[in-house]
């Protein structure tokens, strides 16, 4: 535990030029006495940290005492850090592991190449497919995969319903969501979603080497656009798929559930509006005697809300609409006469 600790103390200050107490004490999960102790353990091991003193100072390694992965390019090192998918491993308890991982490849990189972790983090975020679905990859992903690594400019036509527009975009990120490419991308001042399957031609600029003088392509020249570093794909992208999902339903159901169909409704329906209904019902009336409790759910329509449902059996009993309620009570005798 100790040995381990002093390693990540190591890395860390390998990874950065100084760090203060307080600092590595937050890091590492201890107190700064105990950050104090393994820094004289480690100088009277040979590894050559320096305390400073007073208010600005910390502590630092000298005489370039570093551990580096040799030969390992920037295309490789950000290949690296797209290695995992951030949600899958924060749900299978794999986060800090993950995390003390890339640490550790961080401090052993090239000075030049310490930023390849926050450049793949700013332009790839990978949502992990359905299962058993076979991802397509569209044509023309890798060129709009090209302009997002080099912050380059587009003209792409695409398919919007029966017509095909053609838009200037700067290509900020791509999400792989359930099999299918999105592609964030900023169009006359407004970050907006693309599927890139819906692409039929992409146009990149050659453009030439970064640097030089500005041109009407931007400050950076050879067509390429200056990126906003606030910009954070993993939240935009969480953001615009609730958006999404809150649009498709448009019409409401009420369903009175027993308490084993309060635990499987999320699991029939979209998860964040099953979610909302039952707390609403929970903080309202509440279940009545028998312990059903009664949801409104909002729902895409009445024939999604159908087959959904059905998922319920027993469990679930539709109240409104009355259509739809006589749809189920149909379906329950004919079910019945099955098994008669």
């Amino acid at each position: 535990m100790r040995a381990a600790r002093l390693i990540k103390l190591v890395l860390l200050l390998q990874a950065r030029p100084s760090m203060t107490g307080p600092e590595l004490a937050q890091e590492l999960e201890v107190s700064e006495r105990t950050v104090a102790r393994d820094v004289l353990s480690l100088s009277e091991a040979g590894v050559p940290v320096y305390a400073d003193r007073g208010r600005s100072g910390g502590y630092r390694l000298i005489g370039g005492y570093r551990t580096r992965l040799t030969g390992l390019g920037r295309s490789e090192a950000e290949a690296l850090f797209l290695s995992g998918v951030p949600s899958a491993l924060r749900e299978m308890g794999l986060a800090d592991a993950a995390s003390a991982a890339r640490l550790k490849v961080s401090a052993a990189l090239l000075p030049e190449l310490r930023d390849a972790a926050t450049g793949a983090a700013q332009r790839f975020h990978l949502d992990a497919p359905a299962w058993y679905q076979e991802p397509r990859t569209p044509a023309l992903l890798p060129a709009v995969a090209g302009a997002v690594w080099d912050d380059r400019r587009i003209t792409a036509r695409y398919l919007r319903k029966d017509t095909e527009v053609e838009r200037q975009l700067e290509p900020y990120g791509l999400v792989l969501k359930a099999g299918v490419w999105y592609l964030a991308a900023r169009a006359q001042g407004d970050f907006r979603v693309y599927r890139v399957d819906r692409f039929t031609a992409v146009d990149v600029p050659d453009g030439g080497e970064d640097g030089g003088e500005d041109s009407a392509e931007g400050p950076t020249g050879g067509g390429r656009f200056i990126r906003d570093e606030a910009f954070d794909l993993p939240a935009f992208w969480a953001e615009r798929a609730a958006q999404f999902a809150r649009s498709l339903l448009r019409e409401e159901v009420v369903v009175r559930l027993s308490a084993h169909g309060v635990r499987r409704l999320p699991h029939v329906t979209e998860r964040a509006a099953a979610e909302e209904a039952i707390d609403a019902a929970r903080s309202g009336d509440g279940p009545d005697a028998q312990g059903r409790l009664t949801v409104r759910l909002a729902v895409e329509s009445a024939e999604v809300a159908y087959a959904q449902l059905l998922g319920l059996g027993p469990e679930g009993e539709v109240l409104h609409p009355p259509a739809l309620r006589e749809r189920f009570a149909a379906a329950a005798r004919r079910t019945a006469a099955l098994y008669a």
